[in-house]
Parts: structure tokens; sequence; C-alpha cells
């Protein structure tokens, strides 16, 4: 009975609390009424290809939309080859045929919402990798029609995070707030990183754990999730994501 309420305190301090106030926090503010009403434009936040530019991948971020913007995030994958090659964005959305390609601004608002980069990589080593990145997209388990769902997942989210662990060299994980992240088919519950860096268990992105260096400790139940990062201090919970370092550097908009 003790152990009972021990696990409801912490459930109602490190889930329920922060949940809740991020909820509230959301509502206090101003939200398009519907897609239709969202903006979905560039931002600018990416430099425009030029003919002397080197290959990049991105991973980007951004808070969905409707009141589920409160505790969760869309996340999508850039590919861009060297010398003035145009960006190709890949999303993976709730109707029709789910993986899109170039439906959207490579860094474009999503529901109004400006994006951030999670993580990118440059140079020779993403001009390597990025024929591996579309092989993983290529054989993304859930592409078909009726393959999305939007929670626990196969959603957006468990589709780029699918593609991260297939291609482990990008060395790149989502942040706690994309929802669906940690989705795993009950049928194979764990997912081990090259050289046991990183163990997550799923049970169908109901409840789950994550332990590593990358990871740091991770609690995930009902797809939000409360933890503490070790290598790049900062503490996770739900709603609120990451509270101190970011998962990568930012990249800043060009000057004009």
């Amino acid at each position: 009975m003790k152990a009972l309420k021990y696990f409801a305190a912490f459930l109602l301090v490190c889930f329920l609390l922060p949940a809740g106030a991020s909820v509230a926090l959301y509502l206090s503010g101003e939200h398009p009424a519907s897609w239709r009403n969202a903006d979905w434009s560039a931002t600018g936040i990416l430099p425009a290809p030029r003919p002397d530019d080197e290959a990049a991948i991105y991973i980007m971020s951004a808070r969905t939309g409707g009141l589920k913007g409160a505790l969760a995030s869309h996340s999508w994958i850039l590919l861009k080859p060297a010398n003035g090659a145009p960006y190709v964005r890949y999303d993976k959305v709730g109707w029709g045929s789910p993986i899109r390609r170039n439906g959207y601004p490579p860094d474009g608002r999503w529901y109004s919402n400006i994006p951030e980069v999670v993580g990118a990589l440059r140079g020779e080593e993403a001009a390597g990798l990025i024929p591996e990145v579309e092989a993983a997209i290529a054989a993304y388990p859930y592409a078909d029609r009726g393959g999305y769902r939007i929670w626990p997942g196969p959603n957006s989210n468990t589709f780029v995070a699918t593609v991260l662990r297939d291609v482990p060299a990008l060395g790149i994980r989502l942040p706690p707030e994309a929802v669906g992240r940690d989705y795993l088919p009950l049928a194979s519950p764990v997912s081990i990183t090259p050289g046991w860096r990183d163990i997550d268990l799923s049970f169908g992105g109901y409840a789950g754990l994550g332990l590593g260096l990358d990871t740091g400790i991770e609690v995930r139940i009902a797809g939000l999730v409360f933890g503490i990062d070790l290598l790049r201090p900062a503490l996770k919970l739900p709603g609120f994501g990451r509270l101190g370092l970011p998962l990568a550097d930012r990249v800043s908009a060009p000057s004009t």
C-alpha cells in the first residue's frame, strides 16, 4: 500500500502537475482556430541553397496544433545535397498517404509555431549519410494508408525516431515533447543503440523507460516524459520538454 502511495505521488508531482501547468499556459495564449487559419509559411531559419554550399541533414521540430500543442510537437526530416541542390522535406501526417515529400516549406511554421533545429549534420558526413536516411525512409514499416495513429503511435514522431534509430550514425534523438518518439511494437519492445550507448523499453508506447548516455534517465507514461539528461544537463518535464542545455546548437536566420 505504501509503494502505491509513493507511485501515486510520483505521478502527481512528475507528470500530472507539469502537464496541467503546460495546458494552463497554452490556454492562456492565442492560437489558430484550425489548420485553415494557421500560418504555414517559411521562417528563414535555414540558409537558402547556394552554388557552393555543402550537404546537410536537419531534424526539425515545432509545437503542433490544437490543445495537443500544449503537450506535443511535430518533427520532420530535411535532406540537403551539396552545390545548390534544394532541400527535401519528409513528414508523416494523419491523412491520405502518410509520408509526405516536400508538402511544406523546409523550415516552415507548423500550425503557426516556429520550428527549431533538433540536430544537424553538414559537409562530407551529411553527404555520406543522405543515402542511408533515404533508404530508412523507404523502408519505414508504417508508410501505407492507415499507418498513422495519433496516440500512442505510430505517428509523425514515430516516423522520424524510427529513421534516427535505423541510421545511428546521425547521433540525433528527438526532444521529450515529441510524443510518439518512444513507440515500439509490442513484438519488439526493446531498442539498443550500437555499443549499448542507450537502451529503450516500450510497452506499445503506453509506458516505457529509457537509459543511456544520450537519453539520460527517462520514465515514460502515456507518451509523456519525465527525466534527467546527464550528458547535456537538463530536466525533462511533460509539456515543457527540456529545461536546461538544448539538444543542439540553434541555427540562426541568415543576415540580410
